[in-house]
């Protein structure tokens, strides 16, 4: 277990009032328009031990960024909206039952494995390209 800090708590604070992932800049923004003071890099240190720690969920944007959020403790897999950041959970039970095929049949054991799928969602298909203006319905 990781000790608790202040920075810490701050970075959980933020966290719970969020939704959909963030980086860990968005956070330390957020933190330091509130006033704090806390360095870039000890949120990045406190957002790496809250992954670590199994409070925190990550994933890599198409562009490669890492992005985080607080999720379920189960295993799940994401829908992300490449436009917005949108994410819903997703259980996947083709998924795992692939990934154990695979892996058994390539002599892997104690495999893990993690999910993202990136899109486009209901709401942002409905706005036009190129202009940010929402289509008109019907």
């Amino acid at each position: 277990m990781i000790r608790s800090t202040r920075q810490r708590a701050a970075v959980v604070a933020v966290f719970d009032e969020l939704d959909g992932f963030h980086s860990a800049q968005e956070v330390h923004a957020r933190l330091r328009a509130a006033g704090d003071t806390v360095g870039l890099s000890t949120v990045y240190r406190a957002v790496q031990a809250l992954v670590d720690d199994g409070e925190l969920d990550s994933i890599r944007t198409d562009s490669g960024e890492a992005v985080y959020r607080r999720c379920s403790t189960q295993h799940h897999h994401h829908l992300v909206c490449r436009h917005c950041g949108r994410t819903v959970e997703v259980a996947g039970p083709a998924v795992e039952r692939w990934a154990d095929r695979v892996a058994d049949e390539h002599g892997f054991t104690e495999v893990s494995h993690t999910l993202e799928i990136f899109g486009t969602c209901t709401a942002c298909s409905s706005v036009v390209p190129g202009r940010g203006e929402v289509a008109p319905a019907g």
